[in-house]
Parts: structure tokens; sequence; C-alpha cells
């Protein structure tokens, strides 16, 4: 079994990504709208940030969690004791950024989430009409003008064989979130835990956009869209000395939106984070 891969541009592409959601938590887009060349140069130009000295000027405010996260700080996925392996920037429109990486970062934040925008309108559309009614209003107004979407710039640092013991780069976890936008990776490694609880490698070839759904969308559907656990493993023989770099922007709706009776898009984002350990 392996994740298919869907074309943007086809006629039923809507009712394809919907499925594969509903099916596998994960969703594979290619011939999407993400320009590439935007993607590459900020891969190029945040590993030279993450390889210098001045990033320790971005510190991140515990309060409003923006900024960098050295790999000291670093998640401790819920469930595991070990810290990953990666260290990170948050982004947001109203964060700190450097000047000189503020442009494209933000290009691609807006580009990321008007096609986050629609591809939760084809939730809406594609998903049952018991399942939709559920919804405390339609999902892309969920996140209209929200403050809270989260764009992260991930670094993996290249491995020195001194790490502590079961450490991986990103432990086994489920996203918090609505939908997580995910252009594919400079190196492989993400993999997907399927139904049946095996581990598959998502497709990392440059142009591919991934798309998972998060906790947030499995509360608002009443667990029709699964959360499906996912992780980055370690790399081995020559690629332990390469880094990797991610870019996942999670889709956070407006702090009062209710999920379900249980949450609000706030409350159930401040269980996580103290799950995580993060706050």
């Amino acid at each position: 079994m392996k994740l298919s891969v869907i074309d943007y541009r086809a006629a039923d592409s809507a009712k394809q990504f919907v499925d594969s959601l509903r099916n596998t938590g994960f969703a594979v887009l290619k011939n999407h709208p993400i320009n590439q060349q935007l993607v590459d140069r900020i891969y190029q130009d945040w590993q030279a940030f993450f390889d210098g000295e001045n990033k320790l000027e971005y510190l991140f405010n515990p309060e409003t969690q923006d900024g960098f996260f050295p790999a000291e700080v670093s998640e401790t996925a819920k469930g595991h004791t070990v810290k990953d392996i990666k260290e990170y920037f948050h982004v947001y429109p109203w964060g700190r950024i450097p000047d000189s990486l503020r442009q494209d970062i933000l290009a691609y934040y807006a580009n990321a989430n008007t096609l986050a925008t629609e591809l939760l309108d084809w939730v809406d559309q594609e998903c049952p009409e018991e399942v939709m009614t559920g919804f405390s209003m339609p999902l892309p107004e969920m996140i209209l003008d929200s403050q809270k979407t989260l764009l992260r710039v991930l670094h993996y640092p290249p491995l020195s064989g001194t790490e502590e013991i079961g450490a991986v780069r990103a432990a086994a976890h489920e996203d918090i979130n609505l939908l997580t936008i995910l252009p594919a990776a400079n190196k492989p490694g993400l993999e997907v835990k399927t139904r049946d609880g095996q581990w598959l490698e998502v497709p990392c070839d440059f142009g591919n956009l991934i798309i998972n759904s998060g906790d947030m969308l499995k509360e608002a559907s009443a667990g029709y869209f699964p959360s499906t656990t996912h992780r980055v493993v370690n790399p081995k023989g020559a690629d332990t000395g390469k880094s990797r770099l991610s870019l996942p922007l999670f889709l956070h709706p407006n702090p009062n939106v209710v999920l379900s009776e249980r949450h609000t898009a706030s409350s159930y984002l401040q269980e996580r984070l103290r799950e995580l350990g993060v706050i």
C-alpha cells in the first residue's frame, strides 16, 4: 500500500482529496499552485539562517511563541520522554522575522493560506451532510483572518552520533490543528501510520504538496476525519551528515471557534500545548 498522488487540476480532485483524508488522514497533491522556486529559495535561505549565529537574536518569546526555538527546548511528542532532534522558527505575519527573509516567507504564508482555504472548502463540499451540519460554521470561515495559523520553518540538523538514546527527528505524533500544508521536504523521512499499524513513506518528490488532517478537524467532524499518526525517522548511511528542512503550515481556527460541545479552538490548543510541554 502507498499514498496515491492526486492531480490538483483533475476534474474530481476535490472528491479524491477528501476521500484520501477520510481513509488515511493524508493527501498528496501535484500540479498545485504553490510556487516551487519560492519554496526552493526559502529552503536555501533558511538553511543559511540555521547555520549562522544570529538566530539567537530571535530567541522565542514564551508568551507569543514566535521566533527561534533551539534544539534544547524542542518539543517532546505526547507519550514520549525524549525531545525531538530539531530546531525551528515560528513565523506569524505579526511576529519577528529577519528582514532578509521576510518577503519570501510571508509570500509563502499568504499563498499557502489561500490554498488551505480552498482545501477546507473542498472538505465542506465533499463530506457527508451529517458531518458538515455538525460544523459550527463553514470550515473556511473558521480560519478567516486567523492570527493563530502558524508557519514553522523546521531544521533537522545532521546527526552527530552523540544523540540521546531513543531520540528521533520527530517522534510519532498527531498534529493539533485543522489541516497541515507541507511542501515536500528537501530530504525523505516523513512516514505515516496506517490503520493496520504499518508505516508508509510519504512521497517527497519536489513539487508534491502533502496535506494531513489534525486533531481539531477530527474533533469538529466527530471523528469522521482521522488525525493520523506520523513521524520523521532518522537518516541512515551518508544521509546522517545532511540537514533536512521542512515548511509546515499549521492551519488554526480563530480562538473562539466552537469545535465541539467539549472544546473551542482555544481550549483545545491550550490543552495540547501543555501535553507537549511547550507551556
